[in-house]
C-alpha cells in the first residue's frame, strides 16, 4: 500500500502544479480515511472524512434523481470551492480551490486525477489477498464399522399364554 500511497502523493501534487489555483488535494477510500494529501493548513483527516459522508449523500441524489452514478460534487463557497470526483469506485479525490480558479480546467484536471488515482486503488485493491478466514479442512471421521441394527419390528410375545381367571364358587357351609 505504501507503493500506492506515493503514487497517490505523487499525481496530487502534478494535479497542483497545473493547476496553481489549487490550495489543496486529498484522496480518501469510500469510509472518509485518507489515503494520501497534500492540503497545508487544513485537517485531512476532518475533510476526508466530510468528503466520505457528502459522497454517499450526493450518490443517493443522483441515484434518487435518475442522474446515475455520482462522479463529481463542487461545492463554492465565499472564498473558494471545493470540489470532489470519484475515482473508481472505492475512493475519491477532493481539491480545494481560490475563487478565481477557472472551473472548467478544474473540472478537466480533476476528473483525468480521479480517474488515474482510481486505477492506482483498483490496482491495490486486486493485489491484496482477501481477508476471509480459511477454514481448516475438517479432519477424516475415523473409519467405523456399523453394527447391524436391531429390527423395529415388535418381538414376538416369548411368554406363556395367560389364561384368564376363572370365577371360583365358595360356599360355606353354616
Amino acid at each position: 500500500m505504501a507503493a500506492a500511497q506515493d503514487g497517490i502523493l505523487e499525481e496530487l501534487r502534478r494535479l497542483r502544479a497545473r493547476v496553481p489555483q489549487l490550495t489543496g488535494a486529498l484522496a480518501a477510500d469510500s469510509d472518509g480515511l485518507v489515503l494520501a494529501q497534500d492540503t497545508p493548513g487544513v485537517d485531512p483527516e476532518t475533510v476526508a472524512a466530510l468528503a466520505g459522508a457528502t459522497r454517499v449523500l450526493a450518490a443517493q441524489l443522483a441515484d434518487e434523481t435518475g442522474q446515475g452514478d455520482l462522479r463529481e460534487l463542487l461545492v463554492r463557497g465565499l472564498y473558494g470551492y471545493v470540489a470532489t470526483y470519484a475515482a473508481g469506485p472505492g475512493a475519491v479525490v477532493t481539491l480545494l480551490a481560490q475563487d478565481r480558479v477557472n472551473v472548467g480546467r478544474l473540472h478537466l484536471e480533476g476528473r483525468r486525477a480521479g480517474a488515474r488515482i482510481g486505477e492506482l486503488v483498483d490496482a491495490v485493491a486486486a493485489a491484496e489477498p482477501t481477508e476471509t478466514p480459511v477454514k481448516a479442512p475438517a479432519k477424516p471421521a475415523p473409519a467405523r464399522a456399523r453394527a447391524a441394527r436391531p429390527s423395529r419390528a415388535k418381538p414376538a410375545d416369548t411368554r406363556a399364554t395367560a389364561v384368564a381367571p376363572t370365577a371360583a364358587r365358595t360356599t360355606t357351609e353354616s
